[in-house]
């Protein structure tokens, strides 16, 4: 289990950006697969973004174009850089963790074993 911490959350305007970062403790964080995944209220976790231990990346379409995943694995983060944000955009963001990958990155929240506490972000209309 690696311990995941995430920050940045908060209440914006629609078409504003925001920052998520996720520190991860684990000495091994270069060789992990960094996952960012929401929850709406009423609604089934879904993936957003991935990001591979080569820098290989996957987006859910949703976000495709808006959003940007990248990791420091000198600072041991992952960032989730978010614009053009929607109210639909509204849920709690968690960061999650997996094992070395060397195929398709993972999108199932089951194929991550670690998870932050959640970070909650907002979008006014």
């Amino acid at each position: 289990q690696v311990q995941l911490v995430e920050s940045g959350g908060g209440l914006v305007q629609a078409g504003g950006s925001l920052r998520l970062s996720c520190a991860a403790s684990t000495p091994t964080f270069s060789t992990m697969t960094m996952g960012w995944f929401r929850q709406a209220p009423g609604k089934e976790r879904e993936f957003v973004a991935a990001i591979g231990w080569n820098g290989r990346i996957y987006y859910a379409d949703s976000v495709k174009g808006r959003f940007t995943i990248s990791r420091d694995n000198a600072k041991n983060t992952v960032y989730l850089q978010m614009s053009s944000l929607k109210p639909e955009d509204t849920a709690v963001y968690y960061c999650a963790a997996a094992g070395l990958n060397y195929g398709q990155l993972p999108t199932r929240a089951g194929d991550f074993g670690s998870w932050g506490q959640g970070t909650q972000v907002t979008i006014s209309s």
